[in-house]
C-alpha cells in the first residue's frame, strides 16, 4: 500500500483519483508546520504540493521512504529541486494542465491595464464619472513580445492575434521554423524590447532569467511599453519597474505573481495608478484547478507503481512522453551495469558508452542513468534511481564517457558499455533490444552471443574442446538445476568460448566449485539479474 502526504488544498477530482486507487492511501494534512511535516513524513511514498507548502532539503531529507514529489501546477521553484535529486526523489509538475488559464489571465491583464478597468471600476465605486480619466489605448495593430514561447506563450500568440495583434517571440530554444508556421516572428532579446508595445512573460525562472526585466532592459524598450507578467514574479527587478513607471518609460503594467509572495504591505507596487495587481490567479480557473489536481494524482500513481514517469523536472531525459517506447532500452542498460558490475574484480574508475540506431539515438543520458544505476547499486546504501545514479556515481569516483564504435555488431538498435577497472584489458558489453520488447546481451568481450539478461545467470570462460557441455549438464542435474537457456559465443573452433546460461534456480556454491575443478573450465561466476 503506497501513502501519500497531500499537504495543501488539492481538488476533489484528484483526491478522488487517488481514491479509487485500491493499492493507495492519503492523507490531507493542510496549513501544517515545517516542524509538523517533519516529524509525519517518513511514513509516506508520495508527496503532493501546490504553491503553499514549500519542501526544503531538511523536509526531503525526513522523507525517508519517499519516492516523488507531485507538484499541483508548473513552477517547482518552492522544492529543492537539488536535494530530492540528491535523495532520490523524482519531482513532477503539470505543464499545461492549467496553460490556458494561465494564457487568458494575461489576455485579462493586457485588455484590463489598456483600459484602466480595475482603476475605473474602483473609481465608480467612489461615485465618480470621470471618464476622460480613463482614456485608454487599443491591442489592434500594436506589437506585442513574447519572453518564452512555450505552450502558454503560444496560446497567448494565437489569442493576441485574433485582436489583430503583431507577435514576436523570444525563446533560444524554440527554431524560426517552428515560430513562421504560427505566424511569430522569433526574434533576439534586444530587438524584442525594441518593437514591442505590449510584453507578456512566460519563461521559468533560471540564474539567466532571474530579473530580466531590469533597468537596462527597460531603457532598451520603445516609450510607452505595457508589461504584462503572469509567469514569476522574480523575472522582473521590481525597483527597476517602479522607476520606469515613475518615469512613464513603462506605461503600465498588469501583475499577477511577484518577488514575494504575499508581497509585503508596503511594496510600492501595489496601489500604484499605474499597476494593475492581482494575487497570483493565473490556474485559479474551475477548469484548471481539476486539471492539475487530477494530472498531480494520475502522474504519482503512475511514478510510484514505476508504470510511467511523466513531467519529472529531474531526470537525465525528456519524460513528457514516450517513456513505455524508451523503457525497455533503459531496463537493458541497467542489466549492462550489472553485469559490469559483477565481471569487474576491482573497483570501476570509467565507463563508456556507445549507442547506435533511431531508437537510441537521443538517449545517451538517461541510458548512462540506467546503466549507472544497476552498476553502483549494490555499492551504496539506500534506493539507486535514475534521478541519483549520476549524483553517486560521481561521488565514487566513477567517470562517464560517450565513445564511438564499440558495439561491433550488426544489430538495428545496440547499446555498449565499456569499463576500465584493474584488469589489463577493459571489458565491453554490447545489448540490444529484439521486437521493442525483449532485452538481449550479444556480445559480451570479443565473444558473440544472444543470452537473456533475467533472472540466474551461470557466466563461464572454457576452452572449447568436446565433452564440456555434457560435464557441466551431468553436474547441473545431479544438483537438480534445470538449464532455461544455453548460448555459447567462441573466439576459433577449439579455442577460448564464452557460455551464457540461464537457470531456473540458484546453484549451490559446491556446485560452482566442482564445475571449476572441470579441466576446461577456467572461470565461473553466479549472476543474479
Amino acid at each position: 500500500m503506497y501513502k501519500i502526504l497531500v499537504s495543501d488544498k488539492l481538488g476533489q477530482e484528484g483526491l478522488d483519483v487517488l481514491d479509487a486507487a485500491a493499492d493507495f492511501s492519503y492523507d490531507l494534512l493542510l496549513k501544517k508546520s515545517d516542524e509538523e511535516l517533519i516529524a509525519v513524513l517518513p511514513e509516506y511514498d508520495g508527496w503532493i504540493v501546490r504553491s503553499g507548502t514549500r519542501p526544503s532539503a531538511e523536509m526531503i531529507k525526513a522523507g525517508t521512504k519517499l519516492k516523488a514529489i507531485g507538484r499541483a501546477g508548473i513552477g517547482v521553484d518552492n522544492i529543492d529541486v537539488e536535494a530530492a535529486t540528491q535523495n532520490g526523489v523524482v519531482v513532477m509538475n503539470t505543464p499545461g494542465a492549467n496553460s490556458m488559464a494561465t494564457a487568458e489571465q494575461a489576455l485579462t491583464l493586457m485588455l484590463a491595464v489598456s483600459r484602466h478597468t480595475a482603476h475605473a471600476h474602483a473609481s465608480v465605486g467612489r461615485g465618480e464619472w470621470e471618464r476622460a480619466a480613463f482614456t485608454g489605448q487599443e491591442l489592434y495593430n500594436k506589437t506585442l513580445g513574447v519572453i518564452g514561447f512555450g505552450k502558454i506563450g503560444r496560446l497567448v500568440a494565437a489569442r493576441a492575434q485574433a485582436f489583430g495583434m503583431t507577435v514576436v517571440a523570444y525563446d533560444p530554444y524554440v527554431s524560426e521554423e517552428d515560430g513562421r508556421a504560427l505566424n511569430v516572428t522569433l526574434v533576439d532579446l534586444d530587438d524584442l524590447y525594441a518593437q514591442s508595445d505590449y510584453i507578456t512573460l512566460h519563461t521559468a525562472v533560471t540564474e539567466e532569467t532571474a530579473n530580466m526585466l531590469n533597468a537596462d532592459a527597460f531603457a532598451q524598450m520603445k516609450d510607452g511599453v505595457i508589461i504584462v507578467n503572469a509567469a514569476r514574479g522574480k523575472l522582473i527587478d521590481e525597483q527597476a519597474l517602479l522607476d520606469a513607471l515613475e518615469s512613464g518609460k513603462v506605461a503600465g503594467a498588469g501583475l499577477d505573481v511577484y518577488q514575494q509572495e504575499p508581497p509585503s504591505a508596503d511594496n510600492p507596487l501595489l496601489g500604484h495608478s499605474k499597476v494593475t495587481h492581482v494575487p497570483h490567479l493565473g490556474a485559479s480557473s474551475r477548469e484548471a484547478q481539476t486539471n492539475v489536481s487530477v494530472q498531480i494524482a494520475e502522474q504519482l500513481i503512475d511514478a510510484l507503481r514505476d508504470d510511467d514517469i511523466r513531467n519529472a523536472v529531474n531526470v537525465p531525459f525528456d519524460s513528457s512522453s514516450g517513456f513505455a517506447t524508451i523503457r525497455p532500452y533503459l531496463n537493458l542498460a541497467e542489466k549492462l551495469g550489472q553485469l559490469q558490475f559483477h565481471i569487474a574484480t576491482d573497483k570501476i574508475e570509467r565507463i563508456e558508452i556507445d549507442v547506435f540506431g533511431e531508437q537510441v539515438a537521443g538517449l545517451v543520458r538517461p541510458i548512462a542513468a540506467s546503466i549507472l544505476k544497476g552498476m553502483i547499486s549494490p555499492l551504496v546504501d539506500g534506493e539507486v534511481n535514475y534521478v541519483n545514479a549520476p549524483i553517486l556515481a560521481n561521488q565514487l569516483g566513477i567517470k562517464v564517457a560517450q565513445v564511438r564504435g564499440l558495439s561491433g555488431v550488426d544489430y538495428p538498435n545496440t547499446i555498449a558499455c565499456r569499463i576500465h577497472y584493474g584488469a589489463p584489458e577493459p571489458h565491453t558489453i554490447t545489448g540490444t533490444v529484439i521486437g521493442g520488447k525483449y532485452p538481449r546481451i550479444v556480445k559480451m568481450s570479443r565473444y558473440l552471443v544472444e543470452g537473456t539478461p533475467e533472472g540466474v545467470v551461470l557466466l563461464l570462460r572454457n576452452t572449447d574442446v568436446p565433452g564440456v557441455v555434457g560435464q557441466i549438464g551431468t553436474l547441473l542435474a545431479a544438483y537438480n538445476i534445470n538449464i532455461a537457456e544455453w548460448r555459447m559465443g567462441r573466439s576459433a573452433a577449439g579455442g577460448e568460448a564464452l557460455c551464457f546460461i540461464n537457470l531456473d534456480s540458484l546453484p549451490p556454491a559446491p556446485l560452482i566449485q566442482a564445475i571449476e575443478m572441470i579441466p576446461a573450465v577456467t572461470k565461473a561466476k553466479v549472476v543474479m539479474l
